[in-house]
């Protein structure tokens, strides 16, 4: 699929960066050095076409960002404004999500200017992105306005009441929209773009590390499988825009009950309706890239060449193939698509031939092309039709004369790069003497397959094509003033965008289901899983994977998780983040039941790699990691921490862990910390909303030579684990001499006894009743707020539930068995 040819000044453009060569402007300062980077492999791979344009305040107004973003491939302007903190956390995450080719910024931010700390963050975070920097006084809030005002369809112009106290994404708008109409050689047609601004309160906040941590859309070992990521396993999408939708949702999920609550309800019905769910699933792959399709139509070029008139034509040929299915879409009541497009098409087909369609193969589209028109509305066109029919027939004719005249079977073939031609395909015969004849010009052979051409026939190609272009340009201009009365009627080609995306995104989702034994999740104050699987481990594996638990409440929000090295600590924590993002893009979860707790940012700290282009060590990238949780983690958060402190000594890292942890104690939000520091387990005896839990591991003894084994079983166990010297456990299978790990066990065990750091984690019976009655009261509430019951029902099993629990010997009970007891009653 080719970008419009107006676009060709931008691949020109590219071009002359990496060359070291740039269009004289006076629109551009002198471009910055870094601009001769070529696009990052991730944007390249995934045909990103965003650029966008970043200003930040200066003075008193330093740390409040404004952003504006464009997709080339989608006539939608986005623009963003929001306060910063000083490591520009915010600007650095919207960046990543978009992706962007380029990106604009003032010159006065850039290596001409102050060179400020946001370019700086920006040009090392994202070095294989191309750079330009503008004037500053491109940067201009008024002009921006002015833009939006003249170029924001009227459905859309709400957008001006956000919009115009935002002076900073006003400012970037302006120097975005001055941009693309030098580099794309176009301008947009009035009242024909969307414009939208998107806050940052709308959805959770996944940052750039934890995406990667968490393989969200790239695979961390090989980046060519993308299908064993989240995006790969919840993709079946038809479409690219539902693609596009997909991607975005999974980097930023949503926060809204109600949105998402919707969008379950949807999945729910389509599973239950096998017809609407194939049915609609066929019409959706039928559906072009509507988003490119409208970036084409609003462009208005500045020159008018053959090449534009054909793609004009063209997608107006693709516009009507789109409206034609939109009444397969009717049938479902998840859209509701108006009159409108009738009116739209029946517009069109005043215009457009009615059996005119969008077929594939370049001989079959350049015939819809010629033929689009309908008949009687231009007459000289008519008659330049008439010629180009009489032309190609007397190439069909001369085929058969030649095929005649020399015994040969001929055909007529034809190729963009060639026009018309001849083929021939001898099975098992030979030509006379070895050869064929002398007016066959420009001989191919592959095999038995010859194709050429003749002096003849290449005359009758320069007269198709110049009858062609006469066609082209008198349809142009018909179509031409088709396309600016659909103008009016633009926002209603934007909504059936919308929805077709998202009906593709739901129907992806729904298909997950019909794979996997999903379930739909609920959403209290709770997150609670009942056998709980990791679903990109499912698809690697192409079987059920081992199981577990989860739960976790506001009176038991901190899990500290011990166990060997390959238990499955990582696994699980991966799992419980990957399941949380499914439930709030408004997918199935892999599990038997689970409810989660909406959060508002989800932050990891998984891998211990040095990081050579910063010159950070293991440690220092801890540090800097968690750092960044500290201060930015709520109280709706949910963190997820993978051996912290193991870069540096054992005592500097139980005393960061320690400390680490009673920072996020301090905290509601929900904490998985899987650590190999089992001193922390003491944690639980101080405070009651800490959890121990262990991966549990079976002990076998060879029978033949009496060596033990470890067997991993992936279960998540309560309780804190009882594993010692697991790393040299684990050094065991592998081929290291015994005799080395047989003194390393022997250190091992004298260092431990040395070591004032023991674990030492038991309390006396008051401690564990205070634990007993904190967790009945957090139950309590947890039971109150989620329940379904009546009042006199509810309030009748809040007392039996207090006295079963408090004169039955709370602190007896067998933990495992009170968090067996919580999961059911979450699920009741």
């Amino acid at each position: 699929n080719h970008i419009c040819v107006f676009l060709s000044s931008a691949a020109q453009y590219y071009n002359n960066l990496k060359t070291g060569r740039t269009a004289p402007s006076l629109l551009l300062s002198t471009p910055d050095s870094s601009s001769t980077a070529s696009c990052s492999s991730a944007s390249t791979t995934s045909g990103a076409s965003v650029i966008i344009a970043v200003v930040e305040g200066r003075g008193l107004a330093r740390g409040e960002i404004g952003m504006a973003s464009f997709n080339l491939k989608s006539p939608e302007l986005v623009l963003s404004q929001f306060a910063d903190t000083g490591t520009y956390a915010k600007v650095i995450n919207k960046i990543c999500i978009l992706m962007p080719i380029e990106i604009v910024m003032p010159d006065t931010a850039s290596d001409k200017g102050k060179r400020t700390k946001l370019f700086t963050l920006i040009t090392e975070n994202f070095p294989g992105v191309a750079f330009t920097a503008v004037q500053r006084k491109y940067f201009n809030e008024r002009k921006g306005l002015e833009y939006i005002q003249q170029l924001c369809a009227t459905e859309f112009s709400t957008v001006l009441m956000e919009v115009q106290t935002k002076y900073y994404c006003l400012s970037a708008a302006a120097a975005l929209l001055k941009y693309l109409e030098f580099l794309q050689n176009s301008v947009y047609a009035p009242k024909s773009l969307k414009v939208v601004f998107k806050g940052s309160e709308q959805t959770a906040m996944i940052d750039s590390a934890s995406a990667a941590n968490l393989e969200l859309v790239v695979n961390n070992r090989d980046h060519s499988r993308s299908e064993h990521t989240l995006l790969g396993v919840l993709n079946h999408t038809k479409t690219p825009g539902g693609a596009r939708r997909l991607r975005s949702n999974i980097l930023e999920p949503l926060v809204d009950v109600d949105t998402i609550n919707i969008r379950l309800d949807t999945i729910e019905n389509l599973l239950q309706d096998e017809e609407l769910f194939y049915g609609l699933k066929n019409a959706i792959g039928h559906f072009v890239d509507i988003d490119q399709l409208l970036s084409l139509l609003v462009q208005i070029p500045k020159q008018e060449t053959v090449q534009v008139a054909e793609a004009k034509i063209s997608h107006a040929i693709q516009l009507k193939h789109t409206l034609d299915l939109v009444p397969q879409l009717r049938v479902s009541h998840y859209v509701c698509l108006n009159h409108r497009f009738d009116l739209i098409l029946e517009q069109i087909k005043t215009v457009i031939n009615p059996d005119t369609t969008y077929l594939k193969g370049s001989l079959n589209m350049r015939t819809q092309k010629c033929y689009a028109v309908r008949p009687n509305i231009n007459e000289f066109l008519d008659i330049a039709r008439r010629a180009y029919t009489e032309i190609v027939d007397d190439i069909a004719g001369l085929v058969n004369q030649m095929g005649e005249k020399y015994g040969f079977p001929l055909r007529t073939s034809f190729s963009t790069a060639r026009g018309f031609f001849i083929q021939m395909k001898l099975e098992g015969g030979f030509l006379p003497d070895n050869k064929l004849p002398p007016e066959f010009i420009k001989v191919t052979k592959h095999r038995n397959n010859y194709s050429f051409t003749t002096a003849d026939m290449m005359k009758m190609n320069c007269r198709c094509d110049e009858a062609l272009r006469e066609i082209f340009h008198m349809s142009y201009v018909v179509i031409c003033q088709l396309l600016s009365t659909v103008h009016e009627h633009i926002h209603c080609l934007y909504k059936l965008s919308d929805a077709v995306s998202m009906l593709d995104m739901l129907l992806s989702l729904a298909n997950a289901c019909t794979i996997s034994d999903y379930v739909r999740p609920e959403f209290t104050d709770t997150l609670a899983i009942k056998q709980g699987r990791h679903p990109i481990l499912e698809r690697i594996s192409g079987q059920l994977p081992v199981s577990n638990n989860t739960y976790i409440c506001e009176g038991s929000n901190f899990l500290i998780i011990t166990g060997p090295n390959m238990s499955g600590k990582s696994t699980y924590l991966k799992q419980v983040a990957l399941c949380q993002i499914m439930a709030q893009i408004g997918s199935f979860v892999p599990a038997e039941y689970a409810s989660f707790r909406i959060a508002d940012q989800i932050f990891t700290r998984i891998g211990v790699d040095d990081d050579f282009e910063t010159n950070s060590s293991t440690f220092m990238l801890e540090m800097k990691e968690v750092s960044y949780i500290v201060h930015n983690a709520s109280d709706r958060s949910l963190i997820i921490i993978d051996e912290l402190g193991r870069g540096t000594s054992a005592e500097e890292g139980i005393g960061i862990c320690h400390s680490v942890c009673e920072v996020l104690l301090s905290l509601k939000a929900f904490t998985l910390f899987a650590t190999h520091f089992l001193e922390l387990c003491q944690l639980e005896s101080l405070y009651p909303n800490v959890e121990n839990k262990h991966m549990e591991v079976q002990h076998t003894r060879s029978s033949e030579t009496g060596a033990e084994n470890i067997v991993f079983t992936y279960m998540l166990n309560r309780g804190c684990s009882d594993e010692r010297h697991y790393g040299l456990r684990a050094a065991e299978l592998t081929v290291l001499p015994k005799s080395i790990i047989q003194e390393a066990k022997e250190i091992a065990t004298k260092t431990k006894k040395c070591s004032p750091l023991q674990a030492q984690h038991h309390s006396d019976p008051d401690t564990q009743r205070q634990r007993a009655v904190h967790k009945l009261a957090h139950r309590l509430l947890q039971t109150a707020r989620n329940s379904r019951l009546d009042s006199d029902s509810l309030r009748v099993y809040l007392k039996g539930l207090k006295r079963h629990k408090l004169h039955g010997n709370n602190a007896d009970v067998d933990p495992e068995k009170q968090e067996q007891a919580g999961l059911k009653m979450n699920e009741l």
